[in-house]
Parts: C-alpha cells; structure tokens; sequence
C-alpha cells in the first residue's frame, strides 16, 4: 500500500475552509492534519511515496456525477460515450465517481436490463460507478423486481412522464411505484414534462414546416414541465415517496418544487450546467430558426429562453437549496451521423449534450462571478450527491475513513474548453466552445491512485469499481 501526502493546501467542504494536510494510506484517507503538525512524525513529507504541494490551491473531496447516460441506446443510435471514454473524460474534469442508469426497456425483465449494464461497465471505467434503475415498464412483475434493488445497491429507480412508447410512465403506474418506493425506501426519480402534450404540439409545428431544432423548445414548453413537476409532487405526497426531480430547467418548475419544499416535503431537484448557461435563442437557434446547428444543444428537457429569465432562476434556486444539485445528466452524441438523423425533424434528433468533462470547471466560474461559495460549490458537486444517493462518508467527504478521492484545484489557473483545446469526451464537437474558466483542474486522485497530474492521464479503464449504495441520506 503506497502513502500520498497533500500540503499546503486550502481543504474546502460544504461547511468551511481551512488550510490543511490531507494524508492517504492506500486508498483511503487517515489523517487531515495542522501545517507543519508532528502529530505522525517529525518529517512526514519525507516518509510518503507520493508528496503533492497545493499550497495556493483548492484541494476538495472528488466530483460526483450522479446523472450520466454512457451507451444509452436512444432514438436509432447509442450515445456515443462508452464507459471508458466517459469516465476517462470524467477524471479529467476533476470527476471522480458517475451514478449512471441501468435501462429497464419495456416489455424486459428489469434484472435482464440490470444485468446488461453490469457487463457494459465491469472492468471498463476508470473511476468508480454506481446505478440508477429505469423502469420502463411498470407492471408486476417490474414492481416486484423492485423489491431486489437495495440488495443489489441500486437505492433509486427513474420513471419518465415523457417520451410515450420508449420509457413513458402513466399515473396509475407512477403511482404504484411510488407505493412500492415508499415501502422499501427507495428515491423515486423523475423525468418530468407532460409526453404526451409534448408529442401533439411537435407534431403540429412539423405539420407547419417548422423542423428545425429551435422548435424542439418550442414544442417542450416550460408548461409542459411545470404541469408534469407539479403532477409528479402531487404523486409523491399521496404516497409519502421521496421524489428527486432530474434536469429541471424551468424556473416555474423550480417554484413548485420550492413550493412543497415549504410544505415540508420530501422533494428535491436537481439542475445541470446547459440550464444555467446556454438557452434557446442562442444555442437552439444558432444559425436561425431553421438552421440545424442547434442540434448540438438538443436535450430534454429543453434549453430555455434567456429573455423569460430561466437560466438566472437556475442559480438561484440553488444558493436557496430549493435545487439541491448539479449533474450534467450527461448524454453525448455527435453531430455526423446522428445528430444528423434529425435533419429536416426535429423529433428524430438524438437528446443530450457531453457535459461530464465541464461540470466541476463551470460550476466554479460561478464561484468567480459571485453566483455561489466555494463551500456550495463542493456541496452541489461532490457532498449533496453523495449524501442523496447512499454514499456519505465514503465519498463526497475530505475526512479519515473516506475514500481517497481528492481534487486540486488551482484558482490562479486557467482552462479554456473546446474540442482542439480541453475534450477528451467521444464526440466530434464541443457544446461549450469558447467558454473560458478562470480555474484549472491540477491533480485528480480516485481511490489513492492519482489519475491526472502535471497535464498528463495517469489513469485506466478498470481501477474504477461498483458502488454500492445505501439508502439515501438527505431526507429531512
């Protein structure tokens, strides 16, 4: 077993700050020790194999990504991560564990989708990883299979209102689901916009030549959200379900969920860096109403207009807690061969954006602009994940006992993100090109095992192992 020692640096987590010594032994961390401290030794430095200097530098508990698709089959094609490509892109970006989502496909057993995803991602990433369930059938049998995920570590399942005939959940079934993740302490997730609506009014602006991807925010409205947001809290209080709303965009979707908040309630959400920076009329409608480029920006739910005010909705409703997290609900696909399924339909265009290399970088550029604290930066990235999906004081924490899982991170530093610059996700494009941070990712360590330092990827695919994750420890 090889010891670490980082010095100098200004350990940060979600309550405080304090210059500090963090020191590993294997892959855990067993000491966080005063600057010069002889606590273990009067020449500590010189007794590790590994010394780092962070003096000047941030140094925090690994980013955990608790959203991402790698080999998510969708509309005709598979994104185009796999799970070594996405988790390699991950470490990079200072991210050190993924929850990604296991696909139960109607009609399929949900053991025989569990099983699927354990072979994609076994011996495959370079970073740790756990699973979220789809379900996207509900029936018996799916409910009773439901009863096996705590055991298997899996203690959250997703129900999409959208998306009718691939993943669509009615609210009787909904509602039975809630029953039974109510009875076995299991987060409901939920992709919420009305599906159904959604498909009529796309529909309708095909009909009217409209087949651009700007209208694929048209016809996902912020009513659509609101009204599924709304529907889904209504659900998860008659059933005393905790609920965790995915990739929440809208700000009349925030005020519900801070609604029921107020109540009380069990109901949290979760936002991603594509709604707090880009919108409809600049990426959706680059190159026009009719021009395709926006099918870059092609997600669901949707980007928003800038001039409605969602995007600054966004933060805020994280400096308030009413949106408790940032994951990227990262989904890449290239804009050559499909993306371009979509030419001349909207409705065909592959949904998602490659976002897992970015995420820790521009959450920070909002700490530079005065949006948050360096503190509610690691609790939206790394401690707020970790405690809502089972894996506190493992993860999302700078404490003996922990994993090792450590990022320094240099606030003189500088990263400029682009697809010839900072991209090392599988994808032909950047959708955040041109973007600069003023922060740099210097050092990423997983599990004691330094996986970047001085420029250079030190990792490899099969160090990152299974999460298995307890139940949540976020509810109130």
């Amino acid at each position: 077993m090889s010891t670490l020692l980082i010095t100098g640096g200004t350990v940060v987590s979600a309550t405080g700050r304090t210059v500090a010594d963090v020191l590993v032994d294997g892959e855990r961390i067993v000491a966080v020790l005063q600057p010069g401290s002889t606590l273990l030794g009067h020449d500590l430095a010189a007794a590790v194999d590994t010394l780092i200097d962070a003096t000047g530098k941030y140094v925090i508990p690994g980013g955990i990504d608790a959203h991402t698709h790698m080999e998510l089959p969708f509309g005709g094609t598979n994104a185009s991560d796999t799970f070594e490509t996405g988790t390699t892109a991950a470490a990079w970006g200072g991210t050190t564990s993924i929850i990604d989502f296991a696909v139960q496909k109607y009609g399929e057993a949900v053991e025989t989708g569990l099983a699927a995803w354990h072979e994609k991602a076994g011996g495959n990433c370079a970073v740790d990883y756990g699973f979220h369930q789809i379900i996207g059938g509900v029936d018996e049998q799916s409910l009773k299979a439901m009863e096996t995920l705590v055991d298997e570590g899996i203690t959250s399942y997703k129900l999409f209102m959208a998306y009718p005939g691939v993943f669509y959940s009615d609210d009787a079934q909904i509602l039975k689901a809630m029953q039974k993740a109510a009875e076995l302490g299991l987060m409901t997730m939920m992709h919420a916009e009305n599906g159904p609506a959604i498909d009529v009014l796309a529909e309708q602006l095909y009909n009217q030549g409209k087949t651009g991807p700007y209208y694929h925010g048209i016809a996902r409205a912020w009513q659509m959200e609101e009204e599924a947001t709304h529907r889904a809290i209504m659900l998860a209080d008659l059933t005393n379900a905790p609920l965790y709303v995915v990739h929440v965009s809208a700000k009349q979707a925030v005020a519900q969920l801070a609604a029921a908040r107020d109540r009380g309630k069990n109901v949290f959400g979760e936002t991603c860096p594509q709604y707090l920076y880009l919108s409809l009329e600049e990426q959706l409608g680059a190159g026009g109403k009719d021009g395709f480029e926006g099918a870059k920006w092609v997600c669901s739910t949707p980007l928003r207009s800038r001039e409605e005010g969602h995007q600054d909705a966004m933060w805020q409703g994280l400096r308030t807690n009413d949106l408790q997290m940032v994951s990227t609900d990262h989904c890449p696909f290239c804009m050559k061969d499909q993306k371009e399924l979509g030419l001349g339909d909207f409705r065909a265009i592959p949904n998602g954006i490659g976002s897992i290399e970015h995420r820790m970088d521009l959450l920070y550029q909002g700490v530079v602009t005065g949006e948050l604290t360096l503190e509610r930066w690691v609790e939206l990235t790394s401690t707020t994940p970790a405690r809502m999906f089972g894996l506190y004081g493992t993860k999302g924490v700078i404490a003996p006992g922990a994993d090792a899982d450590l990022v320094v991170y240099d606030p003189a530093g500088h990263t400029s993100i682009g697809y010839e610059k900072t991209h090392h996700m599988n994808m032909d494009h950047s959708a955040w090109e041109g973007f600069e941070i003023d922060g740099h990712v210097d050092v990423v360590i997983s599990r004691g095992e330094v996986l970047v330092s001085d420029g250079t990827f030190h990792g490899r695919a099969g160090h990152g192992r299974f999460l298995k994750r307890g139940l949540t420890q976020y509810l109130s």
